[in-house]
């Protein structure tokens, strides 16, 4: 193996490499890789399990790196140990179509194992990746056969356990005991304003150990020994999560060594030579690494190869001795194909369609996520302290805790940005599909997390119920307004919002389908079912109701949700007048409007310019559909508390405003 000084090398060319990239692209964090970089490599090199031939290996160990803004740590890393991430790569750090943007993107860069920046989510979707490994090790392993056993590490920031998303992970993780998670906290006492004393004075290890957790502390980040002792005691230690403290310099090797102004700026030249002096690096030139660096993370590398290949050897046994188990296994992991196949044939059943009766579409979701889960393995997930109202508890299994890991239900406690940011870490995996639940109000609290979920285009189903003023006597903090807007308006994601029971399967079926996220706005109130609803509602929207025989049409109604019943009240009545009209049940804009163009103008003919919209939230949006010479009838102010239907008559969101509507462009 290397001795100190090979290593010490290495470490120096981790620190260098960053230095010189974001010097080139005069935009950047230096501080972070200075004072990070002898405990990133330390773990690298001796202590993590992965082979860059093969990164997508089920049982690598994961790596985090929650603080973002250091991204060229990560990036230089994975150069160095030879992932696909050639030098011209990092030569381009920040620049367009480079595959070493700003902070790490999960998909864009081989190596990166989930999108990092927005501090606190990164530790916190770790905690769902190791809660994953926990799951499908409680379900697969066998004696001798430890098919999943494999760590997840995060490298944190100051930041990142100031911002609150972390303490709720932290404290999720400490209460589940998830002993397979190991975060090294880089405690450089600096953000960019200056000194953490400005506003971060908390004793961090002993709010850690309240949270459950297994506590660490190595007191000079350059001690590589040290690190590397704390990393193997945590890795042997049962029960708990640990956190090891590391006291480190940020810019560490520079003259500003210390300072805020590493933080988020590059050196300069003069700066960079006095750093190069100092850490006595011999190359004059940037980006050039000595032969001697490359050699010694070749022997490391070399040295993690045989893990990897007594894992194969387990794998070919664990096929032939437990097959139906394998078979499960590679069917939600990808080892033989890609997660999520299983569902296609049970997407297209009909029995998938079959409801009746006046239900509200939270309870026919639960009925759906039931279904899925007598099919899909790999379907798990749960509320934020929500279950019993949002109507998502997997009902043959139990839930997850600290002694069985097995079950597929979830008790994420009231902490809606950490359950998203957890649930995008179960998808980030591999071998789960996630969803997760609460008011659909509360999402903003976790929409920071939504949109990574967008951004990374993992598929998180966000279960949202009580979606509109509909909740009644609760009031207007508790009655969605603006939150469909939000939600239409992130990219990569389907917003659904489904008219009755066989809307709603259509949706599930649908985003089982896709690997992007999802968000189902549903109701509380009970819902009729809609004849002539259903598969058709995969499309995004369809026509539910049309005007008899041949003619153009003279109006067409358009909704979503609990407000397409309504519509169809209006177009019977407009319909006995013997007016033209169509109902447009709209569950998902944006699924529309992938459509190609001939169905949605076969839906919606630009021919007829007389359209109403109707829907119990912000208006804006309906205006693509309406034009100038439509109406949208919508709500854009807060919501009253008093008992729903009153609520609706109120607010003008009813059978009876839609048909005078109706009338008033008709009669115009």
């Amino acid at each position: 193996m290397p001795d100190c000084k090979q290593d010490q090398l290495a470490i120096n060319a981790v620190r260098m490499l960053s230095v010189d990239a974001v010097q080139q692209a005069n935009s950047g964090h230096p501080g972070l890789p200075l004072g990070a970089a002898p405990m990133a490599y330390e773990l690298w090199a001796k202590h993590m399990n992965f082979v860059p031939s093969d990164p997508g290996w089920l049982n690598r160990d994961r790596f985090i790196l929650s603080a973002g803004h250091g991204s060229m740590l990560l990036y230089s890393l994975l150069h160095l140990f030879d992932y696909d991430l050639p030098m011209d790569e990092i030569r381009q750090f920040r620049q367009w179509g480079s595959k070493t943007p700003g902070h790490p993107e999960y998909g864009h860069t081989t190596g990166v194992e989930a999108t990092t920046g927005p501090l606190g989510q990164g530790v916190s979707m770790a905690v769902g990746i190791a809660l994953a490994e926990a799951h499908l090790a409680a379900r697969y392993n066998q004696p001798d056969y430890p098919i999943i056993n494999h760590y997840t590490y995060a490298l944190v920031g100051d930041g990142c356990l100031m911002e609150g998303v972390s303490a709720e992970a932290a404290s999720f993780a400490g209460t589940l005991g998830l002993e397979r998670l190991i975060v090294l906290y880089d405690d450089n006492e600096i953000t960019i304003d200056g000194d953490t004393d400005l506003a971060f004075r908390e004793d961090v290890p002993a709010r850690f150990r309240a949270y459950g957790w297994h506590v660490l502390t190595v007191t000079d980040a350059n001690d590589t020994d040290a690190i590397g002792g704390a990393i193997e005691t945590a890795k042997t230690h049962r029960g708990a999560p640990t956190l090891i403290v590391v006291h480190s310099t940020i810019g560490y090797g520079s003259p500003l060594a210390g300072s805020a102004k590493t933080h988020g700026a590059p050196l300069g030249a003069e700066n960079i030579a006095k750093t190069r002096e100092t850490l006595g690096w011999p190359e004059s030139e940037p980006f050039v690494i000595p032969e001697a660096v490359r050699s010694t993370i070749r022997t490391h590398l070399a040295a993690k190869r045989p893990a990897y290949d007594a894992w194969q050897e387990l794998r070919a046994d664990y096929e032939t001795r437990f097959p139906e188990l394998y078979a499960g296994l590679a069917q939600e992991t990808g080892i033989d194909g890609s997660c999520g196949h299983a569902a296609r044939g049970f997407c297209d059943s009909d029995d998938l369609y079959d409801f009746e009766g006046a239900i509200a579409t939270r309870k026919t979701s639960e009925t759906m996520i039931n279904r899925i889960a007598a099919q899909l393995p790999q379907f798990i997930g749960g509320s934020a302290d929500l279950a019993a109202s949002n109507l998502t508890t997997i009902k043959t299994d139990g839930f997850i805790s600290s002694e069985d890991y097995a079950p597929r239900n979830i008790h994420f406690g009231v902490r809606e940005f950490a359950m998203a940011c957890i649930s995008n870490g179960l998808a980030l995996h591999s071998g789960l599909r996630p969803y997760c639940a609460t008011f659909m109000i509360f999402s903003d609290y976790l929409k920071a997390a939504l949109r990574l979920s967008a951004l990374m285009e993992v598929p998180v189903i966000y279960v949202l119920t009580h979606d509109s003023i509909g909740v009644g006597e609760d009031g207007p903090t508790h009655e969605p307004i603006e939150q469909l807007a939000m939600l239409r308006s992130t990219p990569g994601i389907y917003t659904w919002r489904p008219a009755d029971g066989r809307e709603t399967a259509a949706a599930y079926a649908f985003t089982l389908g896709q690997n992007r996220p999802a968000a189902f706005a549903l109701t509380r109130q009970n819902l009729p079912t809609l004849e002539g609803s259903g598969r058709a509602a995969r499309n995004g929207g369809y026509i539910l109701r049309d005007a008899a025989g041949e003619g153009e049409l003279d109006i067409i109604l358009l909704a979503s949700g609990s407000e397409v019943a309504p519509a169809v009240e209006a177009w019977e009545r407009l319909e006995a007048e013997g007016v033209r009209a169509r109902v447009v049940s709209m569950p998902s804009i944006e699924r529309f409007l992938e459509m190609d163009a001939a169905y949605q103008d076969e839906v919606l003919p630009p021919a007829c310019r007389r359209r109403v919209a109707m829907e119990a939230g912000a208006s804006g949006l309906w205006y693509r559909f309406t034009g100038l010479d439509g109406r949208v009838l919508g709500i854009d102010r807060f919501g009253a508390s008093a008992p729903g239907p009153r609520v609706f008559a109120e607010y003008g969101i009813t059978a009876d405003a839609m048909y005078e509507a109706a009338r008033g462009l008709l009669d115009a």
